[in-house]
C-alpha cells in the first residue's frame, strides 16, 4: 500500500515477472481468460437431432454434447454457422451418421478430421444395409431399433476413450439403461406390427428410408415417390407413372411422406393413382421439437409405429 491508502503498480521486474508465469501456464489454466477460452477440446458434437438424442442418452452428465441439427430439419439439406463450424474443430469428438446423409455439412465434418478432432461415423458401424439398386449403403440406419442398440455402445465405447473426464461406469451404464428402453421399444414395434397381415405389409415412401424398418419388421418396399435416398433428387414423370402402377398392382392404401419434408409430389402421385390413397406423415428424417410427438427417438418411433399400423389396416 502507498502512503496515501491507494495500490501501486507492481514494480517492472515483478509484472514482468507475473507476465512469464501467466503465459507459462496459460495452456494449462486459461490464466484468467472466459471459461473454455485456452483450454483442450471437450465436448461432444452431434450433426443430426436423432444421434444428438441417443448421444445425449448415453452421455448423460459426464459431457457436454452440442447438436448441430434444428427440430424438424432435413439431414441431407441442412447447413451450419462458422460459429458451429468452429465448436465442431473445438470438440473432443464429433458424431455423425455418415454414408453421405449429412450432405450439407460433411465438408466441416472432413476439416475437424483434418484438424485432428476424432470422429464417428456411427452409420458405418452398425452393419448397414445396401440400397436395393446397388448405389451405395443406406445411411438411415435408425428406422432399425436393433441397429440403434448396436449404435448405443458404439457411442459410449468411443466417448470413453475421447473425452477426458468422463466416468466410463457411469456412460456404460447409461449405455445399458438407454439400451435396455430401445429393447423394450423393438419387441413392443414388433407386436404391433403384427397386427397387420403379411399381405399387408407394403411400404411407398417419399424417399428410400425406411429399408431397415422393412428388413427387420418383414415389409416390401414397393417404391419411393422420389426414387432416391435423399431428398434433394427430383423423380420424373415415367417415375412416378412406374410406381403408381406398381401401387394399384400392390393395393397399398397408405403413402407415407416425411413430415418435415413438403408432400406434394406424394399427393401428385396419390392422383395419379387414381383410388383412395391416404397420404400419412412420418418422422422419418428428423425430430421435432422437444414436448412434441416425436421430440425424441423413442417418441418418433412410437409415432412412425401408430401411424403405419392405422394407414395400412384400413381396407385399400
Amino acid at each position: 500500500m502507498r502512503g496515501d491508502g491507494t495500490r501501486g503498480a507492481l514494480p517492472g521486474r515483478a509484472a514482468s515477472a507475473v507476465a512469464l508465469v501467466c503465459a507459462a501456464l496459460l495452456p494449462l489454466a486459461g490464466c484468467g481468460l472466459a471459461d473454455g477460452e485456452g483450454q483442450g477440446s471437450s465436448g461432444v458434437v452431434v450433426t443430426t437431432n436423432i444421434l444428438g438424442d441417443i448421444t445425449r442418452n448415453v452421455v448423460g452428465d459426464e459431457a457436454e454434447v452440442t447438436v448441430l441439427m434444428e427440430a424438424n430439419a432435413d439431414p441431407h439439406s441442412f447447413g451450419i454457422s462458422a460459429r458451429q463450424a468452429a465448436t465442431m474443430e473445438d470438440a473432443a469428438l464429433v458424431v455423425y451418421n455418415g454414408l453421405g446423409l449429412e450432405e450439407g455439412v460433411l465438408r466441416n465434418v472432413r476439416a475437424a478430421e483434418d484438424a485432428g478432432i476424432p470422429a464417428l461415423a456411427v452409420a458405418e458401424a452398425v452393419d448397414p444395409l445396401p440400397y436395393a439398386d446397388g448405389e451405395g449403403d443406406d445411411p438411415h440406419f435408425w428406422t432399425d431399433p436393433g441397429r440403434v442398440r448396436t449404435a448405443v455402445d458404439v457411442i459410449a465405447d468411443r466417448v470413453v476413450a475421447e473425452v477426458d473426464g468422463v466416468d466410463a461406469d457411469a456412460v456404460r451404464e447409461n449405455a445399458a439403461v438407454y439400451g435396455a428402453e430401445i429393447d423394450r421399444l423393438d419387441t413392443w414395434m414388433a407386436a404391433e406390427f403384427d397386427a397387420i397381415p403379411p399381405e399387408r405389409r407394403s411400404l411407398v415412401t417419399n424417399h428410400h428410408v425406411f429399408g431397415y424398418l422393412a428388413e427387420r419388421y418383414r415389409f416390401r418396399v414397393i417404391g419411393a415417390v422420389i426414387p432416391s435416398g435423399t431428398t434433394l433428387a427430383s423423380p420424373s414423370s415415367s417415375d412416378l407413372e412406374s410406381l403408381a402402377n406398381a401401387v394399384r398392382e400392390a393395393g397399398v392404401p397408405a403413402i407415407f411422406a416425411d413430415s418435415s419434408q413438403p408432400d406434394r409430389l406424394a399427393r401428385v402421385l396419390a392422383d395419379e393413382i387414381g383410388h383412395d390413397v391416404d397420404v400419412i406423415p412420418l418422422y422419418s428424417e428428423s425430430l421435432t421439437a422437444e414436448g412434441e410427438e416425436a421430440g425424441t427417438y423413442l417418441d418418433m418411433m412410437r409415432a412412425n409405429t401408430e401411424a403405419i399400423v392405422t394407414g395400412l389396416g384400413r381396407a385399400g
